[in-house]
């Protein structure tokens, strides 16, 4: 019967601990996310109210557009080790 269990041989305190290691995980992760979620909104929010004219927002915008595509690949790639 062992065999044919994957998990044969690992204790069961392990495998609780391996099971609410992955929930502090997952809930660790959804509240890093709203963070940044509700932080990304406020500095969206301070920064409509500082830039003026079409033009500076499009410079503006192109720049964090920029600054997003090459940061967000290493952040990832940070999260994923």
């Amino acid at each position: 019967m062992g065999a044919t269990n994957p998990k044969a041989g690992i204790p069961v305190a392990a495998q609780m601990a391996k099971l609410i290691g992955e929930l502090l995980f997952a809930m660790l992760g959804s509240l890093i996310k709203d963070w940044g979620n509700s932080l990304l909104l406020k500095v969206g929010a301070w920064l409509d109210t500082r830039v003026h004219g079409r033009a500076t927002r499009i410079v503006v915008g192109l720049l964090l557009g920029l600054a997003a595509y090459f940061l967000v690949p290493i952040v990832i790639g940070l999260f994923t080790l």
